[in-house]
């Protein structure tokens, strides 16, 4: 792990300086720099995207948004099939990398707009827990948020979205219709006992 944080590790002004320049909207996801952190969410170094999706020893930070509507029912959205990952399968609300220097709830805000087209949806924080597959360790923090409206989601990476109750999802769980990063997610939702009142 020493070895490869002093390999990965770099300066985040500099990193930043690249995604935000000029040349940064042209940066491939190979070769996007993401925070490595500790369990504590401390920033220890930074790494090439494609490396942390397939080293799980150098954990990142994402976010999920979890989208319910007025009813209690959840959003899901069906992964593209041009997807690496879990393709085809349906997934959490929302979820993305947390920027370089980018505050959660900046993050949260951010990938649901950009993957919904909601810009308009109160965030509250739920928990942070780590989630460990074969290739990557990504340390999640989960938001949820209250929509009735419109959801123009973005079609290059997602196929489909729609709101299922919470009985439709336990019902599909083990059956190969979810993401099993969603799952994981789903029973953690679970566990949790909100701060507030809400789906």
């Amino acid at each position: 792990m020493g070895l490869l944080l002093k390999y990965y590790k770099v300066s985040i002004v500099d990193a930043q300086f690249s995604m935000n320049g000029s040349s940064g909207n042209d940066m491939k996801d190979s070769e996007e720099q993401v925070e490595v952190v500790n369990e504590k969410g401390e920033v220890i170094g930074l790494a090439p995207r494609a490396e942390v999706h397939s080293n799980p020893s150098l954990m990142h930070r994402v976010v999920h948004v979890l989208v319910f509507d007025p009813g209690g029912r959840l959003l899901l959205q069906k992964r593209s099939l041009t997807k690496d990952v879990a393709p085809g399968k349906w997934d959490t609300s929302v979820g993305g990398h947390v920027g370089i220097g980018e505050a959660l709830a900046l993050a949260a805000a951010r990938e649901t707009e950009e993957e919904l087209g909601i810009s308009d949806c109160e965030m509250e924080y739920l928990y942070s827990y780590i989630h460990r597959g074969r290739n990557e360790t990504e340390l999640v923090s989960t938001y949820r948020c209250i929509y009735r409206g419109d959801i123009s989601f973005n079609k290059n990476e997602i196929d489909a979205v729609r709101f299922w109750s919470l009985e439709e999802i336990w019902s599909a769980m083990g059956k190969g219709m979810l993401s099993p990063h969603f799952e994981d997610e789903f029973r953690t939702y679970r566990g949790h006992t909100p701060r507030t009142s809400g789906p």
